[in-house]
């Protein structure tokens, strides 16, 4: 049982995370792609992607076993939620972090070697875990995310709408099955018995796709605290995301989904990596070859630049067959 104990300032200062924080829902579908406690929700998923996992991806199953502790600093909460800001934040992990981190993992079980380097902070080392999280992303998660978001965007307006009518003490106790609500403590299921004490840091509430069973959170009270817990899915929903669309056949999948999400509205690259689930580099390179065929134009805009659909982009969008 985990109880997590609030102060009148923690109650003003909990919030709900806007979107699906990338770093976590990768480290929590290692646990899913990997363990059969899941039933029918992720089985499709998991067939369609088991074959495909990179071998880089070794990297992020040292640091986050089957079960027990995985390594804290895989999973920072940046305040803008992209990958590329995810995967910046943990490059950027202070060598103490790493240090810590990696001792609490040596704990519990044998480490392989590059763990060495890796609590050393190498440059190498670090950067090669930066391309593991985002191989494995882009091919394990990347054609899931609009279904990831829609989900996760859900249950935020489930939340919203409880807060409303019932106020947080609604939303506390509306967490999970094994919430229960005390001011000043909630307590909800947990892997282990534990005690978390906000002392006016405020609480943010993480609805996760990939989390199953009870919540989880940081290990490290010197994390923002945090609670990342589980909700609920459709079934059969990775179909459609593996049914390729008449404009995914003419662009493909990656481009596709870059070019819907300027189709929105007009947005930045750092935006444009933020709606797909991606990376500001490929971000980037895909309006590259988009605005090449003349179905984008992009214009600085201060800092920024800015991309929008053409004429014959919009031409394209309304008759994807043409």
């Amino acid at each position: 049982m985990l109880k997590i104990f609030f102060t009148p300032d923690d109650l003003t200062r909990t919030r709900i995370s806007a979107a699906p924080q990338p770093m976590w829902e990768t480290v929590l579908s290692l646990h899913r792609l990997r363990k059969r406690d899941s039933g029918m929700v992720f089985d499709e998923w998991r067939r369609a992607t088991v074959a495909k996992v990179p071998s880089s991806t070794r990297m992020l199953t040292d640091l986050v076993p089957m079960s027990g502790y995985y390594a804290d600093f895989l999973t920072p909460m940046p305040d803008v939620i992209s990958l590329n800001e995810g995967v910046s934040a943990v490059l950027s992990t202070p060598r103490r972090r790493l240090l810590t981190d990696v001792a609490t993992l040596a704990d519990e079980r044998r480490l392989p070697t590059w763990t060495a380097d890796l609590s050393a902070g190498r440059p190498d080392t670090m950067r090669q875990l930066g391309k593991a999280v985002v191989n494995y992303f882009d091919v394990c998660l990347a054609a899931y995310w609009p279904q990831v978001r829609t989900a996760v965007e859900r249950e935020r307006a489930r939340q919203t709408a409880l807060l409303a009518n019932g106020g947080l003490e609604a939303v506390l106790r509306g967490l999970h099955p094994s919430a229960r609500w005390q001011y000043p403590v909630l307590e909800i299921a947990y892997s282990v018995d534990r005690e978390l004490h906000l002392k006016g840091r405020g609480l943010r509430l993480v609805p996760s796709f990939f989390c199953m069973g009870t919540p989880t959170t940081f290990r490290d009270d010197a994390f923002e605290p945090a609670l990342v817990y589980p909700i609920s899915h459709e079934m059969g929903w990775s179909r459609s995301a593996e049914t390729p669309r008449p404009l995914s056949v003419l662009l493909g999948p990656t481009r596709a989904k870059v070019f819907e999400a300027i189709a929105k509205s007009p947005c930045t690259t750092s935006d444009l990596a933020r709606r797909t689930g991606t990376t500001v580099s490929t971000a980037s390179r895909q309006t590259a070859v988009l605005r090449s065929a003349g179905l984008v134009t992009s214009r600085r805009n201060g800092q920024s630049v800015l991309h929008s659909l053409t004429s014959q982009g919009h031409l394209l969008l309304a008759d994807p067959s043409a």
